[in-house]
């Protein structure tokens, strides 16, 4: 790795690639190992703008721990998804350092662990519905995402095609988003119909939600990705791809707002 880092520095001294293609180049070297378990991504957000997140599935509670120490140090911010109880417990129990902020997400069973306690927005605006209040577990995992991405969000809840008049005083709250998060089970319509409703790109989040034939997310994500309604669609309780990816439209959105 020093090698090629002395190799980019070398071109760019040499003016055969500019400096902006020199911290391109250097990102895409940068990693931070935890022992022989992990290889951290910490400048994935300088590179493509939506930070690496820690799965906490699969990890023992100690494990986690130094993953996520291991990350604060490198990024001053971690995102950790799908925490259990038992893991929960380790975090809040781990030698954080001075000044570090731990915040509990509950309904979307996420920690965010913070040194620097003051947020930075980005000026993009997202916008999460959900059809049923059981779909609002995985539409929280969006939001929170969305939100450490810089993004000013709002949440509408529970507004399903069962009851579609609810809906619409949720949705014109929604108009000044620049993207939506719509999250549904059962048989997934509520995104395609949000999409044919709004201006705003839409991400469909289906749900693993529903019974029998079908269940598990499996029909929603079927229904969604034969929508006629134009969206795009990420796979079963996706939570955190969907809020990542409607930030990362957001943030451009923002960023050409402020060009103008």
């Amino acid at each position: 790795m020093k090698l090629k880092v002395k190799d980019i520095l070398e071109r760019f001294a040499g003016g055969e690639i500019s400096l902006e293609g020199a911290v391109r180049e250097m990102n895409l070297l940068s990693y931070r190992e935890v022992g022989d378990m992990a290889k951290l991504d910490p400048c994935r957000i300088d590179r493509i703008g939506i930070p690496e997140a820690v799965l906490a599935e699969g990890k023992t509670p100690s494990d986690l721990v130094e993953i996520a120490l291991s990350f604060l140090a490198a990024s001053k911010e971690v995102l950790i998804t799908r925490v259990s109880p038992e893991q929960l417990e380790a975090l809040r129990e781990a030698p954080l350092p001075e000044g570090s902020d731990l915040v509990w997400e509950g309904r979307a069973r996420a920690v965010v662990i913070s040194e620097d306690s003051i947020k930075k927005f980005s000026g993009g605006k997202v916008g999460v519905l959900t059809a049923g209040t059981a779909d609002v577990p995985v539409a929280e995992e969006a939001r929170v995402t969305a939100e450490l991405m810089g993004c000013d969000t709002i949440s509408e809840y529970d507004v399903g095609v069962a009851g579609i008049h609810r809906l619409f005083p949720s949705l014109e709250k929604m108009m000044d988003r620049d993207a939506l998060v719509v999250a549904a089970g059962r048989e997934g319509t509520l995104p395609a119909v949000v999409a044919g409703l709004v201006e705003a790109p839409v991400v469909g989040l289906p749900v693993s939600t529903g019974y029998g034939a079908g269940g598990r997310g499996e029909a929603a994500l079927l229904s969604m990705l034969q929508s006629c309604s134009v969206m795009v669609v990420v796979n079963i309780d996706a939570g955190f791809v969907a809020g990542a990816f409607a930030a990362k439209i957001a943030n451009r959105a923002a960023q050409w707002r402020n060009i103008q």
